[in-house]
């Protein structure tokens, strides 16, 4: 038996996540794109209410990890001091969590139009 991860965010609708993945194809095997990961921080600040964000940017690392950058509640700084994203796909042996560092190594690029996704807050648990 695996160790238990909770998180907590928002899912992306099924529907939505298959018109996304098709507009921004991804660029490893693994399409991953079902959710933004909410962090609280170190004051343990509350999930913001939030029913969208917005698509504004990529970073891809080139070595296995694509992410789609978000803005939420008007800004892509999460209260942990990182950036809402989306993992986008991953390359055999990368993980999801790798996301946040190569955002903060290497930025990200801006995307063109308003992209509007839709966000349900949920709770959900996996085992690895």
């Amino acid at each position: 038996m695996g160790r238990v991860h909770h998180v907590r965010g928002w899912k992306l609708t099924l529907a939505q996540r298959a018109e996304l993945l098709e507009r921004f194809p991804p660029r490893y095997a693994e399409a991953i794109a079902d959710h933004v990961t909410f962090k609280p921080g170190p004051e343990d600040a509350p999930m913001p209410e939030a029913d969208h964000c917005l698509l504004v940017g990529r970073a891809d690392d080139g070595e296995g990890v694509e992410a789609m950058v978000v803005s939420i509640a008007g800004g892509t700084r999460r209260p942990d001091g990182s950036t809402w994203h989306i993992t986008w796909s991953l390359g055999e042996g990368r993980r999801a969590k790798e996301s946040n560092d190569v955002i903060a190594k290497q930025g990200w690029e801006p995307v063109e139009g308003d992209i509007r996704i839709a966000l349900t807050a949920q709770d959900w648990s996996w085992e690895d």
